[in-house]
């Protein structure tokens, strides 16, 4: 990773946090230039290494001062940036230690993902029972989701997920071939934290986002059976395209929820 190279008015934009260099003369077609905000700037180098690896999930980055001298800008220009990384999620600060990479493992992270609650009591994760893991080929709608080509390997997965011993959820996954080479059934079983964890630290996948479509939908006769539940019961269906860094896509989610006793929570800002 570079770092910003000086210019001369490299101080003027530091100090105010807007765009550096002059933009390109407008082209003859009459469209606006485009600039680019300096900590916006920064905020993408800092990301590339995160991407790159530089800085691992967990670990400490380096200080807002160390941060300014290695791209040649103003403390607070760094600080915006790292105020979106957090908003973002991609880092957390935390007083008197300072800013970490955040990470799957993190117990506030288990439920960033998870939006299925409690009507009562506590939240707290779900225990989950794997039905099916299997390698297949890509089919054209899942491919398309996941930005594949129709017939790339794929890895399935298919999951019951209980509360206090009562099944609430069935999930079935579909996961890059490549990107997840080697996750077996019984990996999944062994493994005792959240999935997504297991997709940060074994396979180096970071997911950053996610995009959900949401709809109610009546249990047909596979779910009723995995649900305990009678077939037609009402149930809560969400499709989730789940992307890490760059905006890729590496993860197609689609989930069934029985919300006798729990309903679904999203915090909108």
């Amino acid at each position: 990773m570079n770092p910003v190279p000086p210019n001369q008015n490299q101080n003027s934009t530091a100090a105010s946090g807007t765009a550096g260099p002059a933009a390109s003369p407008a082209p003859a077609t009459g469209s606006s230039p485009t600039f680019s905000p300096l900590y916006q700037q920064i905020k993408a180098l800092i990301t590339q290494s995160l991407q790159s690896g530089e800085w691992k999930p967990g670990e400490l980055i380096p200080s807002e001062v160390e941060l300014a001298n290695r791209f040649k800008v103003s403390q607070g220009t760094v600080r915006k940036a790292i105020d979106e990384l957090a908003a973002e999620n991609l880092v957390m600060r935390r007083q008197g230690k300072g800013t970490f990479v955040s990470t799957h493992h993190e117990a506030r992270a288990h439920f960033r993902f998870l939006r299925l609650m409690p009507d009562e009591g506590v939240p707290h994760y779900p225990e989950s029972k794997i039905i099916e893991v299997k390698r297949i080929r890509a089919p054209a709608d899942v491919a398309r989701l996941l930005d594949m080509k129709t017939g790339d390997a794929l890895i399935f997965i298919k999951r019951v997920q209980s509360f206090d011993g009562v099944p609430t959820i069935v999930e079935e996954l579909w996961l890059p071939g490549q990107t997840f080479k080697g996750l077996t059934a019984e990996r999944l079983m062994e493994y005792k934290g959240p999935m997504y964890g297991l997709f940060e630290s074994e396979f180096g996948t970071r997911m950053i986002r996610a995009a959900e479509k949401i709809r109610a939908v009546c249990a047909d006769g596979a779910a009723a059976e995995l649900l305990g539940i009678a077939e037609g019961t009402p149930l809560l269906c969400a499709e989730r395209v789940s992307f890490t860094y760059g905006d890729k896509p590496v993860e197609l989610r689609r989930g069934l929820y029985l919300t006798a006793h729990h309903h679904y929570q999203n915090e909108l800002n």
